[in-house]
């Protein structure tokens, strides 16, 4: 494990393949985010391929006739229309459909495939435990591709080493779900056959897997109770972007309506060590003390998702970028850690900037919608099958299946909000499309130290440069 810097994983589709690729080639982890991925290729498709990328990685892959029915079902030539909206995908389930399974599998392939193309660097991707029901497809498909690292947050990944293990010898693989209302005897599961999906068993090489985390309680769960080996740790703190985990104990707001971290939420890094894998630091790194500290304290370096999000190989639109560059330079960029806004119930972190679902008005304007879902929890009905829902779905229909009407309170739909932030928000017609919203980190209010006095927008190698630019000491 070279590198000291881990670019953060983060999603959706902001840390797709040419920022990865790019970081890579710098000699550091180069990520890629798997959330919603699926989506993301399929619009990529529906918008005709530009540069040709996608299908230049559906070449690749090892099974033409998969590759072909992926094609056929969401290729456009030239382009869909501007108000035509994107072709609906299916959203996932306990047991989603050949198709959907088969796009979930390519779609990883080729964004891992295209971070790796033409050099040797490490690849990684990132999932979150909080989206199962797509995790075993988008892990076959990155290890199709050859990905180094698997990283994984947002819950408590326990199966995943051993998921690895069987996958890299093409075996099936189970992964049980966490399931609202199940009972103590319910068994619920998304279950994978490789040979089945592919029409060949294939040996692949085991990703190592670095696990995201935010205590030492959960560090010593993963390493000495998950189902194989965990190669490492993530130690991300509450000033990250994106999800948050929430304060421990009783949950108290500041006078702003954000949660309150104390004592008990910072990692013990000496019990840490104590466990003997690697570990990196997370959340505020992203200045050169900060990895000297992290240095000394025993890590391997540090991992950095917001100065790589605003730069130029990031997937985030150009205007948006330069909104959040030209707020950082006027001392006024801030960001809002919302008790409220994610489907998922964690903190989640939003950038305020004009035009975006971070103004009240705007956000209190749109009509709900579930129409991607990859936030949708199952929960156990009344007769035992499974059904789904979300917080930011139509009130109505979330009471409907078993929901507390309380909490679809303040809630966004962080699907299409993000999905708009990559560029590839759904059209609502009329010259109309779903407004984006930016999570990022509190380093977003130093932004303006990457950027030449003469420029709006930094490349990825302007923020490695930066953090590198004063000799790390000798390790302890």
């Amino acid at each position: 494990m070279a590198f000291t810097i881990i670019q953060g994983g983060m999603g959706v589709g902001v840390s797709g393949w040419p920022l990865a690729r790019a970081v890579s080639q710098m000699g550091q982890l180069g990520v890629v985010s798997g959330t919603g991925l699926a989506v993301v290729f399929a619009r990529r498709l529906a918008l005709g391929d530009v540069g040709g990328h996608m299908r230049r990685a559906l070449a690749q892959f090892p099974v033409r006739d998969m590759a072909r029915r992926v094609l056929d079902r969401h290729f456009i030539s030239g382009g869909k229309g501007r108000d035509e909206p994107f072709k609906f995908v299916e959203m996932p389930q306990i047991n989603s459909s050949p198709a959907l399974l088969e796009l979930i599998v390519v779609a990883n392939f080729a964004e891992v495939f295209l971070a790796k193309e033409g050099h040797n660097g490490l690849v990684g991707a990132n999932y979150l435990e909080k989206t199962q029901l797509t995790t075993l497809p988008s892990l076959l498909g990155a290890m199709l591709a050859g990905v180094d690292y698997i990283l994984m947050g947002a819950g408590i990944p326990r199966s995943i080493p051993g998921i690895l293990d069987d996958l890299s010898a093409g075996r099936a693989v189970e992964l049980r779900l966490d399931v609202d209302d199940a009972r103590q005897e319910d068994h619920f599961a998304c279950r994978l056959d490789p040979g089945a999906l592919l029409g060949f068993a294939p040996a692949l090489r085991r990703p190592k897997f670095l696990a995201i985390i935010s205590s030492v309680v959960l560090a010593m769960t993963l390493a000495r109770k998950s189902n194989g080996r965990v190669d490492g740790f993530i130690v991300e703190g509450a000033t990250a972007g994106g999800h948050n985990a929430p304060p421990r104990g009783t949950l108290k707001l500041n006078p702003e309506g954000e949660p309150v971290y104390g004592e008990r939420d910072e990692v013990d890094l000496a019990k840490l060590r104590e466990l003997g894998l690697p570990f990196w630091l997370a959340g505020g790194c992203a200045e050169p003390q900060r990895l000297r500290e992290a240095l000394a304290a025993g890590a391997q370096g540090i991992q950095i998702g917001t100065a790589f999000a605003f730069c130029t190989e990031s997937s985030i639109t150009g205007d948006l970028k330069r909104s959040a560059v030209t707020l950082s330079r006027a001392g006024k960029a801030k960001v809002f850690t919302d008790p409220q806004a994610s489907p998922t119930g964690f903190p989640f972190k939003v950038c305020q900037i004009d035009g975006t679902l971070s103004e009240a008005e705007l956000y209190a304007r749109r009509a709900r919608i579930c129409d991607i879902g990859h936030l949708r929890r199952p929960y156990r009905r009344a007769d035992g099958s499974v059904g789904y829902r979300c917080p930011a779905e139509p009130g109505g229909q979330y009471v409907t299946k078993g929901g507390c009407e309380g909490e679809t309170q303040g809630r966004k739909c962080l699907c299409n909000a993000l999905f708009a932030t990559i560029g590839l928000g759904q059209s609502l017609g009329n010259g109309e499309s779903e407004l984006p919203l930016v999570t990022a980190g509190d380093d977003v209010v130093r932004l303006s130290r990457l950027v030449k006095d003469d420029q709006e927008i930094y490349a990825a190698q302007d923020a490695v440069d930066y953090l590198l630019t004063s000799a790390a000491p000798e390790r302890p």
